[in-house]
């Protein structure tokens, strides 16, 4: 299904099997809204289950100009508004648990919990032309070039070795996204921080972290429950993308933390 949402042809996907209330999934940087397949099919009896594509991603339009994280969450909100949905829950993986930040400051009548998976509150400042190097090489050398690297950073050997068509497919995905569009999101990363703000966020909030996460380590997730109130921490035996190389365990923890959030 597509809308434009500020300009953009913007792909999304509802299941409202259940009737419930609205959840939505935001996936990662090189992504798309087929990263949460399985959980999203695990939700939708008992929630309205939004997915979509990030502008720049998958079957969503990249913007012409540079942005910021404030304008992916300025989406959200629109997609939000056309779809008729007051407020929502949100799922968001790496990139998308930063738009849920945003969201949550920019937005935070319209947030009903936030559930943060291997994502951080802000680049330090020797990191941040980490950002720049990954843009250069969207644009210069084409996703291909990229993708090995991440893939080896996302998921753990033992995952690698037991889920290669799993792995296949994210590839493909990732292979896909439109160099600009990729370029674009990793500078609006690069310039994201909300470290000073994370006690602004009056949501009830789960953030979740892989042990073996290397690209962002487990402290700087756990760095945010530590500065949400109320915020829970857990730990899974995953690498980047826990959500989904331990589905089980994070649809359990997430499941039980929306039933009784606070």
């Amino acid at each position: 299904m597509q809308l434009t949402i500020n300009g953009l042809d913007t792909r999304y996907v509802l299941s409202n099997e259940g009737g419930g209330p609205w959840l939505t999934f935001i996936h990662q940087l090189g992504g798309d809204l087929s990263i949460w397949d399985q959980l999203a099919g695990y939700f939708r009896d008992d929630f309205t289950v939004l997915r979509y594509d990030v502008r720049g991603h998958g079957q969503t339009a990249v913007p012409a100009h540079a942005y910021q994280v404030a304008d992916l969450a300025g989406d959200l909100a629109a997609l939000l508004d056309a779809l008729g949905a007051r407020s929502t829950h949100i799922v968001g993986m790496s990139m998308g648990g930063m738009i849920a930040q945003q969201f949550a400051l920019d937005y935070p009548s319209r947030i009903d919990t936030m559930t943060l998976a291997d994502t951080a509150a802000g680049t330090p400042a020797d990191k941040r032309s980490v950002w720049d190097q990954r843009a250069a090489s969207a644009r210069n050398d084409a996703m291909k070039s990229l993708a090995s690297g991440s893939l080896d950073r996302w998921f753990t050997p033992d995952f690698h070795s037991s889920h290669p068509e799993a792995i296949e497919l994210i590839r493909e995905v990732y292979e896909r996204t439109p160099p600009e569009g990729f370029a674009l999101a990793s500078e609006a990363l690069r310039d994201f921080d909300v470290r000073g703000r994370l006690a602004e966020m009056k949501v009830p909030t789960l953030a979740v972290a892989g042990t073996h996460d290397i690209g962002t380590p487990p402290a700087l997730t756990k760095e945010i429950a530590e500065g949400i109130a109320g915020a829970r921490f857990e730990l899974l035996d995953a690498a980047h993308l826990a959500p989904i190389e331990q589905s089980h365990r994070f649809a359990a923890l997430l499941e039980t933390f929306l039933q009784s959030p606070v």
